[in-house]
């Protein structure tokens, strides 16, 4: 297709030749209704004129009957630009005035009428002309009338100026049709340009935005948002691809090794067992790492939103302090709880669960004096895994606390988990948010650094967020969420389920 059958096709082209047609229409009305009420005003001029002439006739008629009105007539009929007159007998004949011929009937009836004439010494083709007819005594008959010469004249100015118009008007139109769709066809094209480019692979390609804070800028900008959240899942996905295939080769490793260790045992019962139990061990714990994946995948993609309900979020964090207070005991860490009443969220209830109690065992793990290993003790297959805090914590003589805090803060419920470990340090709190990522003093302690991608990703699908503060000494984790589930546009929300 060639360059100008482009612009023809163009949106914006076709947009334009319709407001020209309609401007076109438009202007062709406006000036037919200019001609129709200066033919109007034309008319009621010419007819006022012949009334006037008409009422004079009439008192020269009352003065001196038919031979006093036929001599005045001609006498006027011989002035230079004299309105037309004519005076007739019974039968029809003239008797004086400067009409040579009417047509037939025309006299017979009395009033205004618009009709054709000649005059006697009229070389020109047939004219018009608007006539009053009187039916004087005696059967004589009065005509008094005037060209319509300067009526056609107007109404040729007119259709003159309309024309001219139409056609300035067609030409400025298809010329601004033209560069307006030049110019979108141009942003067009760079967009298309960026977008093959993006399905080359290029995913640091953006659409062009000029400013303008027009539609395609507004699209542009809706556009280049939607790219740079795809832009980083795909990074995410590169990374977590990345991150199995470092971070799973050591435990999948160790299981080959029990399978191996437990091939040697010959016949001795209780090696294959402990090699046996060593490979679940293992195995359970890749199950983990592979739920906790799932979930993430899950609360990033939204998948869970159909299954929201209202639920009364305090009552769900102490019930999740109570599985946790005999670790804490173990531990020898104190869990205080404060909770304040009557706190409901629309949200996936499990999905919060689980990142409280992530974030939960992550504190008692690494605010803890000692090197404890704490078990997850929900039931979910699901719910033990848990992102590391920070490098390894020191042993303090006085009893560690671990605070759990559910507060509402403006528009925002705030879940808090606050110890007093070792904390993590500003230069890595965001870093802390990819997945499989510890921090050197967390490696040898367990778990698989996907606690607090969860926590954040759990956040997003709420339209909450994550904040990791100081703690003074240690760490506070705050998941904040917007109260009442205000930030939600699913349908499925609409139908919310009883709290389970």
């Amino acid at each position: 297709m060639t360059a100008l059958g482009k612009l023809f096709r163009t949106t914006a082209f076709q947009l334009s030749l319709a407001f020209l047609v309609l401007t076109a229409i438009g202007a062709g009305l406006v000036l037919g209704a200019v001609a129709w009420q200066v033919r109007a005003l034309v008319d009621e001029e010419i007819t006022s004129t012949i009334d006037a002439e008409a009422a004079g006739l009439s008192e020269q008629y009352a003065q001196g009957g038919i031979r006093q009105l036929g001599i005045v007539i001609e006498q006027r009929s011989r002035e230079p630009g004299s309105s037309l007159y004519l005076l007739t007998d019974f039968s029809g004949q003239p008797l004086a005035g400067n009409v040579a011929r009417l047509p037939q009937g025309v006299l017979d009836r009395p009033g205004f009428v618009e009709t054709s004439y000649e005059t006697v010494d009229q070389v020109a083709p047939e004219r018009r002309a608007l006539a009053k007819i009187f039916l004087l005594p005696g059967g004589f008959r009065l005509l008094v009338g005037h060209d319509l010469r300067d009526r056609a004249r107007i109404g040729a100015v007119v259709v003159r100026a309309l024309a001219t118009s139409l056609i300035f008007l067609a030409a400025l139109g298809g010329l601004g049709g033209l560069f307006v769709a030049r110019r979108v066809l141009r942003r067009i094209d760079a967009m298309s340009k960026s977008a093959h480019a993006i399905m080359a692979g290029d995913m640091s390609q953006r659409l062009a935005v000029i400013g303008s804070g027009d539609e395609l800028d507004r699209l542009a900008l809706s556009l280049n948002e939607m790219l740079g959240r795809i832009d980083e899942l795909m990074a995410g996905l590169r990374e977590v691809s990345d991150n199995i295939a470092h971070d799973l080769r050591t435990p999948l490793t160790r299981l080959r090794n029990h399978a191996e260790a437990a091939l040697r045992h010959d016949g001795d019962k209780a090696g294959y067992r402990a090699a046996l139990e060593r490979t679940i061990e293992e195995s359970d714990g890749l199950i983990k790492v592979f739920n906790a994946l799932l979930m993430i995948a899950r609360a990033e993609a939204g998948a869970d939103r159909a299954g929201m309900s209202e639920f009364d979020v305090g009552q769900a964090a102490r019930g999740i302090a109570e599985l946790y207070e005999p670790v804490a005991d173990q531990a020898g860490v104190a869990l205080r709880l404060d909770i304040e009443p009557g706190l409901t969220l629309v949200g996936n209830r499990e999905l919060i669960g689980q990142t409280i109690a992530n974030l939960l065992d992550n504190a008692l793990k690494y605010g803890a004096p000692s090197k404890p290993s704490v078990l997850p003790v929900l039931a979910s297959p699901s719910a033990s895994e848990e992102a590391p805090a920070c490098a390894e914590p020191k042993t303090h003589a006085a009893q560690i606390d671990v605070s759990l805090s559910v507060r509402r803060v403006g528009g925002e419920i705030e879940i808090g988990i606050a110890d007093h470990g070792p904390g993590i340090a500003a230069a890595d709190r965001t870093r802390v948010f990819g997945r499989f990522v510890r921090l050197e003093g967390a490696r040898s302690r367990p778990g698989s650094g996907l606690g607090l991608s969860l926590a954040a990703a759990v956040a997003r699908m709420h339209g909450g967020r994550v904040r990791l503060e100081d703690n003074g000494p240690g760490l506070r984790v705050v998941l904040a969420l917007p109260a009442g589930g205000a930030a939600f546009s699913d349908p499925a929300i609409k139908r919310l389920k009883s709290p389970r």
